[in-house]
């Protein structure tokens, strides 16, 4: 089964004042991203606020993402949810329309808590898409799945023919290079944590990565990587650092879904508001927002359209 190299965008969905998604921008944005150097999007996951679309509008999304991507761009869909037959309807949607794969991250209720439950979870997606690769999302933080993922992969392995790896989005690295190493690498584990992507190429690792910060700033954390492999580790080690300095601002508007989506009206595409219970900012907070941004001299390094 293919590995992906490079990393992969977590697009936010696009949305109209009202609330309603907006497929218009995608063509643009794809363009966009394709042309700073991510490999593809991993669509309706948390950063795009899956959870919070009606299953009509996933698929809208999807098949609008397919459409508009570039050649050799991947379009991957998380198809995880609360409803585990409305997952198998999107993951056959998905492969229906030719996306490259899918994944699944755990539903926040009802919260699992052994292996085994999440394996038969993922099993009963995966079967629904059997043509395509399978990727579990490992966010912890979301969902409340604190569940080793080194356990998961030897109970997948031989079970799930089509499970292809993990997005993994948690702090052990420790835990991430055990499950890169299983099995002498026979498992896609895809980097899931912008701030970390150079100590996990230090480990071996990290040859793709599925993060959030890319919409925005992935000029450089690709050019963490393009760095890494060139040997030019003190490159590397400013563009991590200067990753990290735009995530630390991010922190301070409410993480990557809210100041983050804010950040790409800044840059020039604007995908509108978050979806309720989400706290939209306000006017205020976006002039303080590219402040903060501008003092770390972000606009000269963002991504380009």
């Amino acid at each position: 089964m293919e590995k992906i190299k490079g990393l992969i965008d977590a697009p936010f969905t696009p949305m109209l004042a009202n609330g309603d998604i907006n497929l218009e921008p995608i063509p643009a944005y794809a363009a966009m991203l394709a042309e700073n150097g991510l490999k593809g999007v991993f669509i309706n996951g948390s950063s795009g606020e899956g959870y919070m679309l009606t299953a009509e509008e996933r698929m809208a999304l999807a098949e609008k993402w397919i459409a508009a991507a570039p050649a050799g761009f991947k379009v991957i869909v998380h198809v995880g949810s609360c409803c585990l037959r409305e997952s198998a309807k999107l993951a056959a949607h998905a492969a229906g329309i030719g996306a490259w794969g899918i994944g699944a991250m755990a539903p926040p209720f009802p919260k699992i808590g052994r292996i085994e439950e999440l394996v038969k979870y993922c099993e009963a997606i995966a079967s629904a898409a059997p043509g395509l690769p399978f990727y579990y999302y490992h966010i912890p933080a979301f969902n409340g799945a604190f569940l080793p993922m080194l356990d998961l992969l030897k109970a997948v392995d031989g079970r799930i023919s089509n499970f292809a790896g993990i997005k993994y989005t948690f702090e052990s690295l420790y835990e991430y290079n055990q499950c890169r190493l299983y099995g002498n690498g026979r498992f896609d584990m895809l980097h899931g944590q912008d701030e970390t992507i150079l100590p996990s190429l230090a480990q071996g690792g990290a040859q793709g990565g599925i993060g959030g910060t890319t919409n925005y700033n992935g000029r450089e954390l690709v050019g963490i990587i393009e760095a890494w492999e060139r040997g030019d580790l003190e490159t590397a080690r400013e563009k991590q650092n200067f990753s990290q300095a735009v995530i630390n601002v991010i922190c301070n508007y409410r993480g990557n879904i809210v100041g983050g989506k804010r950040i790409m009206k800044l840059i020039g595409l604007d995908l509108g508001p978050n979806r309720v219970p989400f706290r939209n900012m306000i006017d205020d907070e976006e002039r303080s927002m590219k402040a903060e941004l501008e003092a770390i001299g972000f606009f000269a390094r963002c991504n380009r359209f």
